[in-house]
């Protein structure tokens, strides 16, 4: 089974209200994440990843430095890529009405989701995307994921229409994501649709039985282990885990969050020593969506791996 290690590359200035003044920390905090501990976001995650020898997809977000620079983007590029990582696109159009001269006509209001644009603007902002990331020095891109998730049917045909052959932007736990596919089936596991192969967010049921996608920052490691053993049991052939390039930071500092630092290295250490059953894969390798006469049912995970979670949930929130 197939495992797409994937994180989402974002800056954010925690508001639009004084972009210009809050630009330079934000783009240390969330590229480098400097601390007394060390640097714990981008060159971390990639330290960790190498260390155990593990290949990931790495989804960036390339519209903020058509705001401030492209050579911004190109220091976050340049840092996955000397590492021997993939590098894919990531889209949150929320940057769209703070960029002049504008990359559409209608951008004099802020609209969060790519899923709120039009098919023309949909595929004219991914455009642009592509453009930034080969300005950076990116070659070869064949991945998306939209930001929040917030896809749509169009999305799809605004991707066809780029060139780009996969997608991974739903996600079935979020209401946001292709409302207007919620009949396609499965919408948790890879299937192919007009063309785009879609590699959905592995979702499983935890040990209280509620759906929750495998997300490093939101799951114990046991309940990833857990999931992943379970979805290779049920004939599963891929299975999506995401995280970002802070999620190894405490909220709004540079400090290491040692709950999720410990969670990344177990996960890691999982892998590595099950790299013969779990290769870890990026899109370039893949040749499409995998065809299963019957979609595999969801993974699960146990009660203990659960409470686990809960109980370091509380342990962040008092420290």
């Amino acid at each position: 089974m197939n495992i797409l290690l994937t994180f989402d590359i974002e800056i954010w200035c925690n508001g639009w209200k004084s972009l210009d003044a809050d630009f330079p920390a934000a783009f240390e905090r969330y590229v480098y994440g400097r601390s007394a501990s060390g640097d714990y976001a981008l060159p971390k995650t990639l330290e960790t990843l190498n260390r155990h020898g593990l290949k990931a997809v790495f989804f960036v977000e390339p519209l903020f430095a058509a705001r401030f620079g492209v050579e911004h983007l190109a220091k976050i590029t340049r840092l996955i890529a000397d590492a021997g990582q993939e590098i894919q696109l990531h889209l949150h159009p929320e940057w769209t009405d703070e960029i002049r001269p504008r990359l559409i006509p209608d951008s004099d209001r802020k609209r969060q989701h790519l899923s709120y644009y039009t098919l023309d603007e949909q595929r004219a902002l991914i455009g642009h995307g592509l453009r930034l990331m080969r300005e950076a020095g990116v070659g070869r891109i064949n991945a998306f994921r939209a930001g929040n998730f917030a896809c749509n049917a169009d999305t799809f045909k605004a991707l066809q229409q780029n060139g780009i052959k996969f997608d991974s932007s739903l996600n079935a736990t979020r209401p946001v994501s292709a409302p207007d596919l919620q009949e396609q089936s499965p919408r948790y596991a890879p299937f192919d649709l007009e063309g785009l192969s879609l590699y959905p967010m592995t979702i499983f049921r935890d040990g209280f039985r509620r759906q929750r996608h495998a997300q490093i920052g939101a799951c114990s490691a046991r309940e990833l282990a857990q999931a992943i053993e379970s979805a290779d049991g049920k004939g599963w052939q891929n299975f999506v885990i995401l995280s970002h390039n802070f999620e190894l930071l405490k909220s709004n500092t540079s400090s290491p969050d040692a709950v999720v630092v410990r969670r990344f290295e177990h996960l890691c250490r999982f892998l590595a020593d099950r790299v013969d059953r779990f290769p870890c894969v990026g899109f370039h390798e893949l040749g499409g969506a995998p065809h299963n006469d019957v979609t595999p049912s969801m993974p699960t995970t146990g009660t203990i791996a659960t409470a686990i979670r809960h109980g370091e949930q509380l342990l962040r929130r008092l420290h």
